[in-house]
């Protein structure tokens, strides 16, 4: 899995998940050649990695013990974790999305790992339990309609959209969109502190977290859900009920393309091509967790933006792990943290291989992009459950 061998990294997580399903026992070598996979020599499996265009290379009994010898020594920051089973993946996202709208539909797509998609129905009804990983479409769980009003409230497909949360939010039994949506966030947070592992991108980031710290708040202007928001709500927002952030300024005005502060697409002065975040390096032995998530064949990686493109470094919680970061901009990207006896993963942008996407762009074609060191970002974050848990040391 490092740069020069591997032609495929994106696929080979998907035959790693594949023998997994096949019951073959799986190492995945944290820090070694750019944290590579160690599967059993079996001729159906060399046969998928062809089909599927994944390099391998066969080794002997002796090479592999001197390999996890090598990996065992104190002196080197590499470790072997032990990938047990596969994790039970859910994608939520509305119905009649295409894969090619939210980059982690697209990716498990493209890598062949099996996903079901679920939305606000199953989420009400209990069906997380079933799984073991919840993506977070690109979704507004404040009711504000991901904040599109003032660019877009004319636009067919905004009005649409609309009527549609409208109707399903009084279906499920809540007259307005934006208590339906708090509903399913607690939800969340209920799955994520029983043990689940939640990911999310973009915009479902920061509102979230903003969803359940105006618990009990109306912080939704008339266009969003028919009555005024309440008198000076910033004052009554519970910082404590957020995952992430901390001390946030919401952003009042409804023509504007921001949920608050906490995102910095609109403050970060950065040209694209030296657009960048560096990957943290972590003592694979000591910190297996953040190790795991961020293991690739590069530490810089491509920047590219969402509406939601990073984080506010100073209102990330003290409790969160800073895991991808533009020291330049003082911004995070790509940040970790544990809830109860679950862990989530906030990942800032909207594709990493499609730098501003807009609406109505073409679909991104992971073809031309087998390689992409942000598309293994959350390919690690799905691997994460199926790895067998050790003890924090820190």
């Amino acid at each position: 899995m490092d740069e020069t061998t591997q032609q495929n990294h994106l696929k080979a997580y998907g035959i790693t998940y594949w023998a997994l399903e096949k019951q073959y026992k799986v190492s995945w070598l944290l820090n070694y050649r750019g944290g590579s996979f160690l599967l059993p020599d079996a001729s159906e499996i060399r046969k998928e990695c062809q089909i599927r265009g994944v390099s391998f290379e066969p080794i002997s009994d002796a090479e592999t013990n001197s390999i996890l010898a090598e990996i065992a020594s104190p002196s080197q920051n590499m470790e072997t974790v032990v990938l047990e089973r596969t994790p039970k993946i859910a994608v939520y996202t509305p119905k009649g999305k295409q894969p090619w709208d939210d980059a982690v539909t697209l990716v498990l797509t493209y890598a062949e790992i099996p996903f079901t998609a679920i939305y606000d129905e199953e989420v009400l009804d209990d069906k997380l339990i079933l799984y073991d990983w919840l993506h977070l479409h690109h979704e507004d769980f404040t009711g504000q309609y991901g904040k599109f009003f003032g660019n877009y409230k004319n636009m067919p497909w905004y009005i649409e959209q609309k009527r549609d949360a409208e109707a399903l939010a009084a279906k499920l039994g809540y007259s307005k969109v934006s208590d339906e949506k708090l509903a399913v966030a607690k939800k969340i947070r209920d799955f994520v502190i029983g043990g689940g592992f939640m990911f999310a991108m973009c915009s479902a980031t920061d509102s979230f977290d903003i969803a359940l710290a105006a618990e009990g708040v109306d912080i939704c202007e008339p266009m969003f859900d028919g009555d005024p928001s309440e008198g000076n709500y910033q004052s009554k927002i519970d910082y404590r009920r957020s995952f992430a952030f901390k001390d946030y300024i919401l952003e009042r005005n409804p023509n504007q393309y921001e949920f608050s502060d906490i995102d910095m697409t609109m403050k970060r002065k950065v040209p694209m091509e030296k657009d960048y975040f560096t990957l943290m390096d972590f003592s694979a032995k000591w910190d297996f967790v953040p190790s795991m998530l961020c293991q690739n064949h590069t530490q810089l990686v491509k920047g590219f933006m969402g509406q939601t493109t990073s984080f506010d470094s100073n209102l990330v919680k003290s409790s969160v792990l800073i895991m991808g970061e533009s020291q330049y901009n003082g911004e995070a990207r790509y940040i970790h943290g544990q809830i109860g006896k679950g862990f989530f993963t906030y990942f800032g942008g909207h594709d990493p291989e499609d730098y501003q996407h807009r609406v109505g762009d073409e679909p991104t074609v992971l073809d031309l992009h087998p390689n992409s060191p942000g598309y293994r970002l959350i390919l690690n974050n799905v691997l994460f459950p199926a790895a067998k848990k050790k003890k924090q040391k820190t």
